[in-house]
């Protein structure tokens, strides 16, 4: 009965513990604190130094548990990155996560050999631990902060930071095998690296495409779906680990593969699996606030407090120069992305590798690692807004987020159902008649009352809407709902066009930002006016058109002596490639003949019609 009673209290110790943790990230999205400091200073709290006094030195346990907890967090970045939306960002971000990562291993290691005396292989091993970043941290401190950043830089932070963990995950067990076994690195370090990278990516598409595969063909109870990807994604993990692959590589992959397919139930696997992740991050960081002993962690602060200030200072910013120069990033951009390089519980969940594997100086690493993580985000993390102004990096207009309900529709798995609340100050409610022609309304709740979409009629502010979407459409419409500021209010008030009107001198980066697409590469960085000047030249007349993307083009509305005076922009697809007919000519044929008759019909003095 004693260790019945034992068992139960330490469920109630791990629930309060979650509780906590959960309650205390009210107060670090008040104060902007980052939430990975809050969760371990809440276990250290609770650890054999502070009030709590729970002794914990649970190594293997606490790697397994990680283990599993970051195989989980690594499959949702991977399911959410959207490769299409960030084809532009991807080639430097990957180069940042890869190359990146090694130098600044062998950056911290070279400092570890010359400064503070460690050997060869120590410190490259300490280097490889703290090389990584930290996804969460990054965009939960931008989020507080109400920051929006620039395209390109916030599709490189967020591939990076979200990619870079399985690297230093091969760079660590390799180093740690060589630092048990006391021999240099060589030619079987590379092909071991090697052999890591090429299974971890076979086995992340193998297990992608069988989970997608599965999900549209196996009719699974409701509610089974989430399960199912999560029992799938640490099965990936575990086989690929045993076969001495890249797990971490693995389901990192194997989220990307589902995450950019079509697939039934995503909507619900989505929301399990924002729920899960934050469940994962908490009892990780937990876990390890419990591991650490703050009275040993004093007598590694010197050479700890050396290597984060290395770090933030030579280390990172020096990698990634050498990474986003040759793509043409400014200055402003590399130096803000230098800075952006927080570490998290991936650092301290390595530093427990070389401990399980019997290292020597095995707790230099876990606690050294630890006192950078906190430095990182006592320094960076409290600092990443004033940056993001600084360098010029920041938005003007603060990021919109809108509250959005997805529902799975049965036996279907192109769309789904999406459902909004009208705000009085959103585009969908001042501008109503330029929602997308592929968005079908279903049903208004208005007054109270459930309306369909023919008893509706158009939205207004203060509905709440439900539609029909194509699947990968659906986060385009967040722009449209959310809130905007006072001035795009009134702009908007202002217009009589029924696609959205926009200044000439408007710069196309910030259209992009605000309408989440991505414009093309020759055009980046030109306002309204130039990008409609490059393409026509002299020959601008009113109603020529920029293509941006397949679902947003540009209009010219008044060309005055050659200059372009009123634009607008028109969200919806210019050809619905889903409903086009297999005998219409391709989409750009198309629009070539059709811009030849409104030609031949301005010189026979018919003007072209607006577009409504």
């Amino acid at each position: 009965m004693h260790q019945i009673a034992v068992a139960n209290l330490v469920l109630a110790l791990g629930a309060t513990l979650i509780l906590l943790g959960i309650l205390s990230s009210l107060l670090a999205s008040r104060f902007g604190t980052p939430l990975l400091l809050v969760f371990l200073v809440v276990g250290m709290l609770a650890g054999v130094d502070g009030p709590g006094g729970i002794e914990f030195s649970n190594y293997r346990l606490t790697y397994l548990i990680g283990s599993c907890a970051l195989a989980i967090i690594l499959f949702d970045g991977g399911l959410r990155m959207r490769l299409a939306e960030t084809r532009d960002a991807l080639a430097p971000s990957l180069v940042l996560a890869t190359a990146g990562v090694a130098v600044t291993a062998v950056l911290i290691g070279a400092f570890g050999y010359l400064a503070l005396g460690y050997d060869v292989i120590e410190g490259l091993l300490l280097g490889s631990i703290v090389a990584s970043t930290d996804a969460a941290a990054v965009f939960f401190l931008l989020k507080t902060g109400g920051l929006q950043l620039r395209p390109r830089i916030g599709s490189t932070l967020e591939i990076e930071s979200g990619s870079n963990d399985p690297v230093a995950v091969f760079l660590t067990m390799v180093l740690t095998e060589l630092a048990v076994a006391h021999s240099a690195p060589g030619f079987g370090t590379l092909t071991a690296l090697a052999r890591q990278a090429l299974l971890g990516g076979a086995m992340g598409v193998a297990g992608g495409a069988l989970a997608t595969v599965a999900l549209n063909r196996l009719t699974l109870p409701g509610g089974l779906h989430p399960l199912f990807v999560i029992a799938l994604t640490v099965s990936v993990f575990g086989i690929t680990s045993y076969f001495d692959g890249s797990g971490f590589l693995a389901v990192y992959v194997a989220g990307l593969v589902v995450g950019n397919s079509t697939v039934r139930a995503y909507p619900a696997i989505s929301k399990f699996l924002e729920s899960a992740t934050w469940l994962c991050q908490i009892v990780m960081f937990l876990m390890l606030g419990l591991l650490v002993t703050p009275s040993k962690l004093i007598q590694y602060a010197p050479e700890g407090l050396a290597i984060a200030l290395f770090l933030m200072i030579i280390g990172r910013p020096a990698a990634v120069w050498i990474c986003l120069k040759p793509f043409g990033f400014t200055p402003p951009e590399i130096n803000f992305v230098s800075w952006v390089g927080l570490r998290g519980a991936v650092s301290i969940f390595l530093a427990t590798v070389p401990t399980l594997a019997g290292a020597r100086h095995a707790p230099m690493y876990f606690n050294v690692a630890f006192f950078v993580v906190l430095i990182s985000l006592l320094i960076q993390g409290w600092s990443i807004a004033p940056a993001a102004r600084f360098f010029g990096m920041a938005l003007k207009r603060a990021a919109a987020s809108a509250r959005r309900v997805e529902i799975d529709l049965p036996g279907q798995i192109d769309n789904e159902m999406v459902g909004y609340p009208v705000r009085h100050d959103s585009y969908a409610a001042l501008r109503p008649a330029s929602l997308p022609a592929w968005l079908k309304p279903v049903i208004v709740v208005r007054d109270g009352a459930i309306k369909n979409a023919a008893e509706a009629g158009q939205i207004k502010a203060g509905d709440y809407a439900y539609f029909i979407s194509p699947q990968d459409r659906v986060n385009r419409l967040d722009r449209l709902f959310a809130p905007l500021s006072a001035e795009t209010v009134a702009a908007a008030k202002r217009t009589a066009f029924g696609e959205f009107a926009v200044a000439p001198d408007a710069s196309l980066s910030d259209l992009a930002t605000f309408y989440e697409m991505q414009v093309p590469a020759s055009l980046a960085g030109l306002t309204v006016a130039e990008a409609f000047s490059a393409r026509y030249g002299t020959r601008l007349r009113a109603g020529n058109r920029l293509t941006l993307t397949t679902y947003a083009e540009l209009m010219a509305r008044l060309v005055e002596d050659g200059r372009l005076v009123k634009a607008s922009l028109r969200l919806e697809d210019v050809v619905d490639l889903s409903m086009r007919s297999p005998s219409l000519p391709p989409p750009r044929l198309m629009r070539r003949l059709y811009d030849r008759l409104r030609q031949r019909l301005s010189k026979e003095g018919k003007p072209a019609e607006p577009v409504k």
